[in-house]
């Protein structure tokens, strides 16, 4: 299994490489420790605002088509994602064209122009991406349930923003974003795959003289954990109803991470879990259903997802609340805890096959924790996880906290979901 190196540039900024000697493409990244938790309620969406303009034009590759042309000239994919603690930027190609990759996304980062004219352009296209998130249920109520749990603090905001401040962003807005966040601590490159000789001079040359700077940290996130059942309706008409039904979970690098781990797994890891196995198998209350657990680095939810017959939520939502009591009640059968280790070693094994799901891991363990990754450590910890530890979570995540619903759907009445949860 491959193996990660970190090396730093004099200025802070980190340099993650993960060779694959069998590969012949490279994947070339760049993820910064910043996402929407970064953002002001006056900026909120600008994190992912401004990842749309990165790709707008540079002072040496004027236009969007400027930069796509040499993309496309390489036989080369790329592409930006913007999460809430974290934003990346990467290029995927053959190996020979490394520092063609490299070169666009530096100076993307780095010399893209912000041109108003482009900008008020681009915020119709931002209008419609929002208008269709919130035209897909199945999308959007994660945002409901985040705003439940969260409530009116940055986790608790959609990452693509809210209309009255996108439609209200102009240069200065983009520039106050970058100048605060975008610096060299908050960085790290990735090169994966056939990652070739050189790499770290190139990199140094293209990024070594961005001055350091220090950039605080954003606000701590302020949970309510303990207490009551908790509801939230989005109205909505449709012959489907989409729920969200869990509970708070751990931060990140919680020392029992894995266990909850395995624990979301037996919930609603694949087509053999309790969820799925209840709710759509035995009951047909379902077409989609699963079982996660979301953690950030102050936070987290272990939480099912659905998608219900709007004449049967009532049975969906007690059948999940009963499968996540139940799992806090009764060891998990030694044969049961096995299949579920197995089912999150051999889906984490195939998400680390290709170049790019190899550098992806390791990025977003190095930019969110500081800690370069071992495949092998986290194959090793899950492997140490016991129904012990299992029920040990369960019960500390689910007995005596209140469970927290976000249903989408023809309802206005919040108070006919509470009495479900009691």
């Amino acid at each position: 299994m491959s193996t990660f190196r970190l090396d730093r540039l004099e200025n802070g900024l980190r340099v993650l490489t993960a060779p694959m000697e069998s590969a012949q493409s490279v994947t070339c990244a760049i993820m910064l420790a910043a996402g929407s938790r970064y953002e002001t309620p006056d900026t909120n969406g600008i994190a992912h605002f401004s990842e749309h303009m990165f790709f707008k034009g540079t002072e040496k590759r004027p236009t969007a088509r400027d930069i796509s042309k040499e993309i496309d000239a390489i036989g080369g994919e790329f592409n930006a994602f913007t999460g809430k603690e974290y934003t990346g930027y990467y290029v995927k190609c053959a190996a020979e064209f490394r520092d063609v990759a490299l070169d666009v996304l530096v100076d993307m980062l780095r010399h893209s122009k912000f041109d108003e004219d482009e900008i008020e352009r681009e915020k119709g296209v931002i209008i419609e991406e929002m208008n269709m998130y919130f035209d897909t249920p199945r999308d959007y109520i994660g945002g409901v349930y985040d705003e439940l749990l969260y409530d009116d603090q940055p986790l608790g905001w959609d990452i693509i923003g809210r209309k009255e401040t996108v439609r209200g962003a102009k240069r200065d807005t983009f520039t106050g974003y970058l100048d605060r966040w975008y610096k060299p601590s908050r960085m790290v490159v990735g090169v994966g795959g056939a990652i070739g000789d050189g790499l770290h001079d190139r990199i140094a040359q293209l990024l070594g003289d961005l001055p350091e700077a220090r950039t605080g940290e954003p606000d701590p996130t302020r949970l309510s954990r303990n207490g009551p059942s908790q509801v939230k309706v989005h109205t909505k008409q449709s012959d489907q109803a989409h729920i969200c039904l869990g509970v708070y979970s751990y931060p990140l690098e919680h020392p029992d991470r894995y266990a909850l781990q395995v624990l979301s797994t037996v919930l609603g890891g694949g087509m053999s879990s309790r969820l799925f196995t209840e709710v759509r198998e035995r009951r047909g209350l379902a077409y989609y259903v699963f079982g996660i657990n979301h953690s950030y680095t102050d936070a987290g939810s272990l939480f099912a997802q659905a998608g219900v017959d709007i004449n049967r939520i009532d049975d969906a939502i007690t059948t999940i609340a009963a499968e996540l009591r139940k799992v806090a009640e009764e060891s998990i059968p030694e044969d049961e805890l096995e299949k579920a280790r197995s089912f999150a070693k051999g889906r984490f094994v195939l998400q680390l096959e290709t170049p790019q799901g190899l550098i992806m891991f390791g990025l977003r363990r190095e930019v969110l924790e500081s800690a370069t990754p071992d495949p092998q450590e986290v194959l090793a910890e899950l492997d140490k996880v016991t129904a012990d530890d299992v029920a040990r979570v369960a019960r500390d995540l689910v007995d005596g906290n209140g469970l927290r619903l976000a249903v989408i759907g023809p309802f206005d009445d919040a108070e006919r979901f509470e009495g479900l949860l009691a």
